[in-house]
């Protein structure tokens, strides 16, 4: 049966010690968790909507994957942030690795990368998928800007070979579509792009990779009704648990999954927690700097770069183990060199149980030290697990941000550092924060060495 399990016993006061939590502050919290879930069931976030969308939809893009799979061999993702992280993390949990449709995602306007991506392509069996809401996304448009170049110096038609996704009336993107006729899906005016995997976004890559994007909905419906519960909610623990760890001072949030095919998850998570809790100002206006800062890690790679710190560094981390009780495939190690007595032992074992065998060596390891720490279990990665995964999350992020008074889902910090990339870039209209930018203090000659 797919699965997802929750163990915070490592997070409390009797598994690690004095830095862990004790029943008391946890019941002493009750009241700020439920004030949360009430207040989830009433506000009309956009994402919680989304597992239980417009067949309609689905059917379109499930249709459009089919046919992009029949005629071209390279799907590329022009986007960034939740346009890109979210594809990235589904295709690097569900790849069987048996071939079939490759996916690139164009995450950075690095112009060696992009060069190099662009040697690599035959555009007569690419397709492009241009992901921004608004359209004015500076890095995506270049991209596309770019890629519109290249295509038409091929003598192929942009609507042959690009799919627009974005606002379903309003930006720039959705004018370049309806002139160039270009096949269009929509990102709901009231979902945010970390929130966005489970849009057309993150949807359509899933299904042109040949991956089962019903099964991922489903596993978000259940996880709905999972953190949906009055008592026994895993995704307002998990916040609660958070948010009073930063009040305590453990203001990193340590993403560990012992699986590579849940590497990038970290990522994605990375931008979510970030984007989402990193806030100056609360709900009432006045400033709070609250936020806690994602790291991402891969067991066992990182034990042998990270975990040195994680154990006998300073009290500031909560760590997330994820966990995946039957792997896809597994090998056994052959009982070769059997003449070293130092690695006999691991001779008839399997991977995936040095593997096992490794996480919890280092659960082990962090408890002893006093290190807070939780374990996230997945009975298999598939894609009912991997969408109810990325449903959680987003249902935590969501219940922290309550817990914290703060908006989650507004982002100004980025927003700023766009409007200077627009005055930098000689936008018009953006005159007056050109003039701002040039009034920045000169640099000390005598602090910049070679």
């Amino acid at each position: 049966m797919d699965r997802i399990q929750f163990d915070f016993n490592n997070m409390t006061a009797a598994m690690v010690g004095a830095h862990g939590f004790t029943a008391e502050e946890i019941a002493a919290a009750d009241g700020m968790m439920a004030k949360a879930l009430s207040a989830l069931q009433t506000k009309p976030l956009g994402f919680r909507k989304l597992p239980f969308g417009r067949q309609d939809v689905t059917d379109d893009i499930i249709e459009t994957a089919r046919k992009i799979r029949s005629g071209f061999n390279t799907f590329v993702v022009l986007g960034i942030g939740g346009s890109a992280l979210g594809p990235i993390a589904v295709e690097q949990a569900l790849a069987d690795g048996k071939g079939g449709m490759r996916l690139i995602v164009e995450d950075n306007v690095d112009p060696e990368r992009l060069a190099r991506v662009f040697r690599s392509l035959d555009l007569k069996k690419t397709v492009f998928n241009v992901i921004t809401k608004s359209g004015r996304t500076s890095e995506t448009m270049a991209q596309m800007m770019y890629a519109a170049d290249a295509l038409k110096k091929a003598g192929l038609s942009l609507k042959e070979h690009v799919i627009a996704t974005t606002d379903e009336k309003n930006g720039e993107l959705v004018k370049i579509a309806e002139r160039e006729g270009l096949k269009s899906f929509v990102i709901p005016s009231d979902v945010g792009g970390r929130f966005s995997e489970l849009t057309p976004v993150g949807l359509l890559p899933a299904a042109v990779c040949g991956h089962d994007i019903k099964a991922m909905l489903e596993g978000a419906k259940h996880m709905d009704a999972v953190c949906s519960r009055e008592t026994g909610n895993p995704a307002a623990f998990f916040a609660l648990l958070h948010v009073l760890g930063m009040k305590k001072g453990f203001n990193i949030s340590v993403m560990l999954p012992y699986a590579d095919s849940l590497k990038y998850m970290s990522d994605w998570y990375a931008q979510l927690w970030a984007e989402s809790l990193g806030k100056r100002y609360g709900a009432d206006g006045g400033e709070v700097f609250a936020g806690q800062t994602p790291v991402k890690a891969l067991g066992v790679t990182d034990q042998h770069s990270q975990i040195q710190l994680y154990t006998e560094g300073p009290f500031d981390k909560i760590v997330t183990f994820l966990k995946v009780e039957k792997f896809r495939e597994d090998l056994e190690i052959p009982a070769a060199l059997e003449y070293i007595d130092e690695i006999a032992f691991l001779g008839g074992k399997t991977f995936g149980q040095l593997l096992e065998a490794e996480r919890s060596a280092t659960e082990y390891a962090l408890c002893k030290a006093g290190r807070p720490n939780l374990t996230i279990s997945l009975s298999e990665v598939n894609a009912f697990t991997v969408g109810a995964l990325l449903y959680f999350f987003e249902m935590a992020t969501a219940y922290a941000g309550e817990m914290l008074q703060i908006n989650a889902f507004d982002q100004p910090g980025v927003e700023e550092g766009k409007v200077a990339t627009f005055a930098l870039m000689g936008k018009a209209g953006f005159e007056a924060k050109k003039a701002e930018l040039d009034k920045r203090p000169a640099k000390d000659p005598a602090l910049i060495m070679e």
